[in-house]
Formats: structure tokens, C-alpha cells, sequence
């Protein structure tokens, strides 16, 4: 872009102001592609980061060449001063259409604006705003407020999802209580709400662009994201509530539960902007621990139920831990010889869940106090899988 009217002193200045690191101002005359000089207003300002180096340098160029006095090249050669005045003037009316003032409040800003252009040791940086694309009205940017918060919103129900589900499944809990089968109710309405907000939000394409065509939104989130949400959206929960339900279809509908957990992906492509932050680590980190030591627990409730009784001789195994824990704390269990024909009795479903969080944190943490011990071998394998876990969060 320099050519022979550019001033030596002022390529040195800018020179010199990148490899200072420093903030300048200058007027230079450049060249366009077609070799058509035009006078520039340069502002370079260094961008630094969190670490006070500058990453970047952020160059504004302003074309002042309406202010200027006509640059007299081989095209103007001959003409006198007036008429080289006029041609700069005609050729710049874009740029004095972007000067005028569009109302009269916006006058005294439009000529302070001016006023500091024009002033060289100025240090004050221009104003700038991102204009949001256009799109149609049905369609919703993905980084406006209402989407951000909205995935917010799924992102705390995910989690919520995340806890209730495994639990709901390994300890074979019906929704009977009429407050949690509303509040899943309403998790699944909000789930499905939200399968028809992607149908109508915009995305970024593969080369940083804003996608906003609706074909493609929908084939993209067809692609994408829509069988594991719809899988996850169905009301299970209401389903499994009726009593007259097949038990085989019962346990089906909550090993289908399980489903919802695969939106846990997206969580994790939210979570990484955090990861940069100290503070932000250390509370996901905490959570994430806790998640898995709900996860292994309820894992490990589930291979001692299926394992403490003995389908051959219908008898109960009383080396099991549930046996174990059932005896110290006043609750055996009892075969119902009259009734039902099965086992009954035993803790409750919250002490069950509590002494198998409280297994899954000592072994986590390697503390191990021995009161509850693995002793079948199902128990036995799972125990080494669970410590081999903890290793990797030492």
C-alpha cells in the first residue's frame, strides 16, 4: 500500500509504534489495489491479555481524503486547484454521507468525532458495535439474551436429570408423590419446548459464519442433536406412574430414562468457556466428583439387589452388604411365606442410597473403613473398577 508520495518518516513512525508495543496515531498517504492514492486517519491501539502482553494490535482506518488537499496525480495533471477540489469531492460522497448527522442530537458527537480525526496527538480510540445479522422473525440468534438464558435454564434441568434419573432407575422408584411426577412433567414439557427452539435458531457454520436459513437450521439440527433430544423428552415417568403397567415395560421405560443423560454433551461444550478460570475449575471439578460418586452409587445398589437373593433356592445371601447393613441397623430382611411369597422388610430405600454414596466416597478417596465391604464377586469387580476410577482424581 505505500508507494512514491508515502512519507519515509511516517512508515518508520508505524514501524517503530509495532515494535514498541505502543498506541499512535498518524495521517498517511496510501495506495489502493488500483493504484489510486488516498489519504488515511491510522489508529493502532495493542490489545493485551489477562497477562499484560500484547497478543494483537487493533488498526482503524479512517479516509479523510475529502480534508485533505487534492492529490495531484497523472489523472488530474493540468487541472487547475478548484476543479481537483471538486473531483475529491465527488468522489468522496459516501464518506460525507457517513459524516452527516442523521438528527440534531446526534450533531455535537458527530463533529466532536470529527474534531478528534483531524486531531493528530488524539489517543481517544473510536466507538464500535457489532451489528446483529438480519434474520427472519421467526428465527432466534443463538447468542441473544432470551437464548442464552433459556439454555441456562437446560443446562440446570440437565443436571437435574442427571441425579434423579439413575437414582429413579436403580432403586425401581414410581412417581406415585404427585409433586415429582408434576415437577418431571413440567421437566419434560420444558425439554420439548426446547427441540422447538433449535428448529429455529441460528448456528455457526464450519467457516465462523452465522447460519440463519431455516432449511439449513433444520437439517442441521436433524443431523445433529434431535433423536437424543426427543428421546429424552418423552414422559417416561408418567407412564411408569400407572400401576397396572407390565413389569418388564415398567423396567424398560426407566432403563429408557437413561437416555436423557447423553444431554450431558452439550453441557460440556458450554463448560468449556469456564475452563480458564481458577475459581470456575475448582467448583466443576467438585461437582463432577460428586456426579460420578451418585452415578457408582447407585451402580452399586443395583449389583447388590440383583445379587442378594439366590433366583436356584429363592434364599437370601447373607454375606451380601444390603444383608449386612440390614442386620446393624435393625431392619432384616423377612421372607413373606403366607403373602407374597418373597423377601420384604430391610432398610429403607434413603438409607440404602445414603450407605451407597457413603461406600462410593471412601473408595473414591481411598479411605476405605471396611464396614461395608464388596464380597460377592460382581461386588468385587465393580469395587476394583471403582478405585481404579479414583486413582485418576489423585
Amino acid at each position: 500500500m505505500y508507494g512514491e508520495l508515502t512519507d519515509k518518516k511516517t512508515i518508520d513512525k508505524v514501524r517503530q509504534t509495532f515494535d514498541n508495543y505502543e498506541s499512535n496515531c498518524f495521517e498517511v498517504l496510501l495506495y489502493k489495489k488500483n493504484r489510486t492514492p488516498v489519504w488515511l486517519y491510522m489508529q493502532v491501539a495493542p490489545i493485551r491479555n489477562e497477562n499484560d502482553k500484547v497478543v494483537l494490535f487493533l488498526c482503524t482506518f479512517k479516509d479523510i481524503t475529502v480534508f485533505k488537499q487534492p492529490i495531484e496525480d497523472e489523472t488530474t495533471r493540468g487541472w487547475t486547484k478548484f476543479a481537483r477540489l471538486t473531483r475529491a469531492l465527488t468522489n468522496s460522497r459516501s464518506t460525507l454521507q457517513q459524516l452527516t448527522p442523521m438528527n440534531k442530537t446526534e450533531v455535537s458527537h458527530k463533529h466532536s468525532r470529527l474534531a478528534e480525526a483531524l486531531q493528530l496527538g488524539s489517543d481517544i480510540l473510536p466507538q464500535y458495535k457489532q451489528e446483529a445479522p438480519k434474520t427472519p422473525p421467526h428465527i432466534i440468534l443463538h447468542y441473544c439474551t432470551f437464548k442464552t438464558t433459556w439454555d441456562w435454564v437446560i443446562l440446570i434441568l440437565t443436571f437435574y436429570t442427571a441425579i434423579m434419573v439413575p437414582y429413579n432407575v436403580s432403586f425401581k422408584t414410581k412417581q406415585n408423590n404427585l409433586v415429582w411426577l408434576v415437577l418431571d412433567s413440567v421437566v419434560d414439557v420444558i425439554f420439548l419446548v426446547d427441540i422447538v427452539l433449535n428448529f429455529h435458531t441460528t448456528f455457526v457454520g464450519p467457516g465462523g459464519e452465522v447460519i440463519s436459513d431455516p432449511k439449513l437450521i433444520r437439517m442441521n439440527y436433524l443431523k445433529t442433536w434431535f433423536v437424543i433430544d426427543l428421546l429424552s423428552c418423552l414422559p417416561y415417568d408418567i407412564i411408569n406412574a400407572f400401576e397396572n403397567v407390565d413389569e418388564g415395560l415398567s423396567s424398560l421405560f426407566s432403563s429408557l430414562k437413561v437416555v436423557r443423560l447423553l444431554r450431558l454433551g452439550r453441557v460440556a461444550r458450554k463448560l468449556d468457556h469456564y475452563l480458564e478460570y481458577g475459581a470456575a475449575v475448582l467448583v466443576l471439578l467438585v461437582c463432577v466428583f460428586g456426579l460420578v460418586a451418585h452415578w457408582l452409587a447407585c451402580i452399586w445398589y443395583s449389583i447388590g439387589d440383583y445379587e442378594i437373593i439366590d433366583e436356584g433356592t429363592n434364599n437370601i445371601k447373607r454375606e451380601s452388604w444390603l444383608y449386612q447393613l440390614a442386620i446393624s441397623i435393625g431392619t432384616p430382611y423377612r421372607y413373606n411365606a403366607s403373602g407374597s411369597g418373597q423377601w420384604e422388610g430391610g432398610p429403607s430405600k434413603n438409607t440404602l442410597y445414603i450407605s451407597s454414596l457413603y461406600f462410593t466416597m471412601t473408595s473414591l478417596t481411598t479411605i476405605g473403613f471396611g464396614n461395608i465391604a464388596p464380597t460377592t464377586d460382581g461386588e468385587k469387580i465393580f469395587s476394583v473398577a471403582m478405585m481404579m476410577v479414583g486413582c485418576k482424581y489423585h
